[in-house]
């Protein structure tokens, strides 16, 4: 049966792949698909792949058309609002941590060795705030070695966005190429889509494999992992404290906003 309810899903995905600092991955997991979305994608290779392909299509689905149609959205809520949407997104990420730790029965599974890795996977991605980005103004002469760079860059972005924590969108702004790739989706450039497409899927098929892998057979070190670039990715997102009162008012209510989204999101989908 076609899994028709996972437009809605892919479309919150590939909503959140356009930020940078958040990922599709965390969204995942607050929808409740997180293992199955790592099971599908390495399904698709096995004598089932017609089952996995209606749980992926719409998905895929989703997430082609929010990417499309909101890129210019949360272009524009960055660029003229960008501490209230960070704060929403803050309190998104962190509504998902309950969801998080409940899936992974932490009380129960978690011994000290979990919490060192948890830690790790914290100061991995909070590190993560304090490179400096060499993003620039958006590619204008194209040369074989560009594409070679946007090829790489879906590669590893979107090995990135399949883990819970770390931003796919993130990982293109320290590249450098954030604005080339999105103004590409603005402007329908079907070079650009292709190539960055081609790599994202690549590289998504590659990491699943691993993250499948570690799921099976170190589950509670796998989830310890995820937890901890979770709360890393909090670092990551936060925009700083807001400057006016009336911005502390605004923005507490978005971060309130995000927070009750996963809460909603969570009882739609863990019912």
């Amino acid at each position: 049966m076609w899994e028709w309810k996972n437009i809605y899903r892919g479309m919150l995905m590939g909503a959140s792949d356009v930020v940078p600092g958040v990922s599709g991955g965390t969204i995942a997991v607050v929808l409740g698909i997180y293992d199955r979305l790592i099971e599908a994608i390495n399904g698709v290779f096995s004598k089932e792949w017609k089952k996995h392909l209606k749980f992926l299509i719409p998905l895929g689905l989703g997430v082609g058309t929010a990417i499309v149609l909101l890129v210019n959205l949360i272009n524009f809520l960055f660029e003229n609002y960008p501490i209230p949407t960070q704060f929403f997104f803050l309190g998104l990420i962190i509504g998902v941590l309950p969801y998080l730790t409940h899936k992974a029965e932490m009380k129960r599974t978690f011994g000290s060795k979990h919490y060192v890795i948890l830690v790790i996977g914290l100061v991995i991605v909070a590190s993560m705030g304090f490179f400096q980005t060499s993003e620039t103004d958006p590619i204008k002469n194209f040369t074989l070695s560009t594409y070679v760079l946007l090829f790489f860059s879906g590669f590893i972005a979107s090995s990135a966005m399949i883990l819970p924590g770390i931003s796919g969108s993130f990982m293109l702004y320290v590249i450098g190429v954030y604005s080339t790739i999105t103004l590409g989706i603005e402007n329908f450039d079907f070079t650009i889509i292709g190539i960055v497409g081609l790599g994202i899927l690549l590289g998504i098929v590659s990491m699943s494999k691993i993250v499948k892998y570690f799921l099976e057979n170190h589950t509670s070190a796998t989830f310890a992992l995820i937890i901890g670039l979770v709360i890393g990715s909090v670092f990551v997102v936060f925009p700083g404290v807001p400057g006016t009162g009336a911005m502390w008012i605004v923005s507490f209510l978005t971060f309130l906003g995000g927070l009750l989204a996963a809460w909603l999101l969570g009882r739609v989908e863990y019912k």
